[in-house]
């Protein structure tokens, strides 16, 4: 059931590349930064456009470790795209998660979206209104990019293909759900500030709060957020919202966290979702960066057997 519903999501992101064709890479740069080794990227995920990528790796392990997706966000900055990885964003806290998920010893990897960094040759709304037509959508390209660098991620020999992990915020945070509840694979979701409810988001005119890439035509025909979210159920999901942000509507997320919680317990293991929330507005707090790196080490210290769902 789980497997139809997850295929059933799948379609509606439109016509996209051949998810089973191959993935390859060429390697422009690599450096000493901050003490971690940051390698530059063009990777060829889609065959439409080259998608220039960051790889994070600590300098002094060695074997395969933990890998961590990170999702760059939104935030009406098209240049920045994965720049953030490595130099952070107003709304997270000062240390970049470059830095913070090689210092637990993690490989990670950050790509420019469509539209986002040196992928920002057009404009968001150009680009949704071009894809219409084509009967494509601006976030299924999106997502395809993000499934198939786990293809390529795991190719790595420094990485355990057993251990990924995925994280983002607002944007970034939308991701991490659906990458999480697309690809087996993912074995932790962490996602900031984007957990939606789309019926409370109607109910109290909250369209325009978010871009145009975040509407996928037909979806609430089919799934709510929160039945996206439950197939990422039982791999373990940490969701960390601002109780002021006008992104996520509490009525909204009350209602998430309740299904979720239902889902999680009825697989027996309650403890694999968590909501926390911060008295503050879209933004990353202290605690909530103290929260989102311990879950991580939580659970990538188990292997993917123990984690996820076919």
């Amino acid at each position: 059931m789980t497997g139809a519903r997850r295929a059933e999501l799948y379609e509606l992101l439109g016509d996209l590349p051949d998810r089973t064709r191959p993935v390859h890479g060429r390697q422009r740069a690599e450096v000493v930064r901050d003490g971690y080794v940051l390698e530059t990227w063009d990777l060829d995920l889609n065959g439409l456009e080259t998608v220039p990528a960051y790889v994070a790796r600590p300098r002094s392990a060695g074997g395969r470790r933990p890998a961590v997706v990170f999702n760059h966000s939104h935030g009406g900055n098209y240049a920045i795209g994965k720049t953030e990885f490595v130099e952070g964003r107003e709304y997270l806290q000062p240390e970049p998660y470059a830095r913070a998920l090689t210092d637990l010893g993690y490989v990670a990897v950050a790509i420019d979206h469509w539209v986002f960094g040196e992928r920002s040759h057009t404009t968001e709304l150009e680009m949704f209104k071009a894809l219409l037509w084509k009967g494509q959508v601006l976030w299924g390209l999106m997502v395809f990019d993000s499934l198939k660098v786990i293809d390529w991620l795991v190719q790595r020999p420094d990485v355990d293909a057993a251990r990924i992990g995925t994280i983002g915020m607002s944007m970034g945070s939308s991701m991490a759900q659906w990458l999480g509840a697309l690809d087996p694979r993912v074995g932790v979701v962490v996602d900031l500030c984007c957990l939606v409810d789309y019926d409370t988001l109607i109910a109290q005119d909250g369209l325009a709060r978010h871009g145009i890439y975040y509407y996928v035509p037909s979806l609430l025909k089919h799934f709510t957020a929160a039945q996206i979210n439950a197939l990422i159920a039982p791999r373990p999901h940490l969701s960390i919202a601002g109780t002021r942000d006008l992104l996520t509507p509490a009525e909204g997320l009350d209602i998430i966290d309740s299904e979720l919680t239902h889902v999680y317990a009825a697989h027996g293991h309650a403890d694999r979702w968590q909501l926390r929330r911060y008295d503050v507005g879209h933004q990353e707090t202290v605690e909530g960066r103290h929260e989102a790196l311990a879950f991580l080490q939580r659970w990538l210290s188990n292997r993917a057997g123990e984690t996820s769902t076919s």
